[in-house]
């Protein structure tokens, strides 16, 4: 029995001794890794939904993708295009948000999701592009396309036209709402987050739409003035600190889509999630994903507000002209790097010949970590700066001799 114990003891150390040395092993890789400057990153989180993005808005960088490029039914995050092409129309002034909207009897019909338009009824595309945003309405989503660019058919052209313009390689719209479950309707995780970027970066006023949780319109028809509570879809504006928006989705081929957006340390993410078998699995799995891109996402900055110089010309009256930043510079790191020792080196020609034009590119800043490019911004012509032609020069020169005069 004492034999028989030693054995086990001895058995027992031998254990303990190849448990110390594989982690003795791990704290020394650990070590050596964080000495040459690599960093350790968790795994990316586990999402059960078929297809999935996270992307960072201001950079466009992907944080995490599954099946991003997989082509799926969208259902009612179609209407994510349909606001970005009202708010096309809204900026290029072709349509007002205080403009009267008649509602048709084919935007009347829609079934699923919707504010109970009656036909005839009139609302301003202001109240309709509520309806849409926060209570996914079907009929309000027609009747706004209608206004907007003549019949639904005609909005569901532009609607394709602009996605094609974005690169949505994935895409084809075939209605303003996503009610429809035909084959031909179809988009996929990144195209989704590609349309959810642009809408907010280029048009954030969509936030005080997609930001509200409940709020009333009125509804007039021959049957007299009644209240209709709009009520959000997005259950994320409740749970999640941090949600801004975006859209919600579901039929039965679709099951339960989701394109959230969220603002922190004024850095916003949008994470899609599409076919999740449960509503609230579309939740839950958007908040992993947003959660994991705040605490693996970190931002460098640089407002590009300093002076640039002056670059030299040759051929003009004037001897040199004024350059200006495209815009500022955001980069998203999410391995870890120390981005406390980011360098800028502006890069500009010793002299350029005129003709130069206001917006040509005139050099770039170029941003570099550990000797590695990060990215750049083009530096630009302010002003347009003729060629001079002889008459110029000659009264250069005679007002350069009554001044040494």
């Amino acid at each position: 029995m004492e034999m028989l114990r030693g054995k086990e003891n001895r058995g027992q150390r031998r254990g303990k001794s190849r448990f110390f040395a594989v982690w003795l092993s791990m704290i020394l890789m650990a070590v050596s890794l964080w000495g040459s400057g690599m960093s350790v990153r968790a795994a990316g989180p586990e999402i059960t939904s078929p297809s999935a993005i996270m992307i960072e808005a201001s950079t466009g960088q992907v944080i995490y993708e599954k099946n991003a490029e997989e082509r799926r039914s969208p259902a009612s995050i179609t209407k994510i295009m349909t606001l970005l092409v009202i708010f096309d129309y809204i900026e290029n002034g072709k349509v007002t948000l205080e403009d009267e909207v008649r509602t048709s009897a084919h935007a009347q019909s829609m079934g699923g999701s919707q504010v109970f338009l009656e036909e005839g009824e009139v609302q301003t595309l202001d109240t309709l592009i509520k309806c849409i945003a926060v209570a996914s309405g079907n009929d309000a989503a027609v009747a706004a396309a209608e206004h907007v660019a003549g019949s639904e058919e005609e909005f569901v052209y532009l609607m394709n036209q602009r996605a094609a313009g974005l690169g949505m390689e994935n895409t084809h719209f075939e209605d303003c709402c996503g009610l429809t479950d035909s084959d031909g309707h179809y988009t996929s995780a990144k195209d989704v987050a590609i349309m959810s970027r642009e809408l907010i970066t280029k048009y954030p006023k969509i936030f005080d739409y997609t930001g509200i949780w409940m709020e009333d319109i009125t509804h007039t028809t021959n049957r007299g003035t009644e209240t209709f509570t709009l009520s959000s879809t997005n259950k994320l504006l409740k749970s999640y600190q941090w949600a801004t928006g975006l859209k919600t989705g579901s039929t039965s081929k679709a099951k339960f889509c989701l394109s959230a957006t969220a603002r922190k340390d004024n850095m916003d993410l949008i994470a899609v999630v599409m076919g999740a078998e449960e509503g609230k699995i579309r939740f839950s799995e958007a908040i992993t994903l947003l959660s994991y891109g705040y605490s693996v996402s970190h931002i460098y900055e640089d407002g590009n507000e300093d002076i640039l110089p002056a670059v030299p010309i040759k051929g003009a009256v004037v001897d040199e002209t004024a350059v200006t930043y495209q815009g500022p510079f955001r980069y998203l790191d999410t391995t870890g790097q120390n981005l406390d020792g980011v360098e800028k080196i502006i890069s500009l020609p010793e002299q350029v010949q005129a003709p130069v034009k206001a917006g040509d590119v005139a050099g770039e800043a170029i941003y570099l970590l550990a000797g590695n490019k990060l990215g750049s911004v083009p530096i630009l012509f302010q002003e347009d700066v003729p060629e001079a032609v002889y008459k110029d020069f000659v009264r250069k020169a005679f007002g350069e001799f009554l001044l040494s005069a």
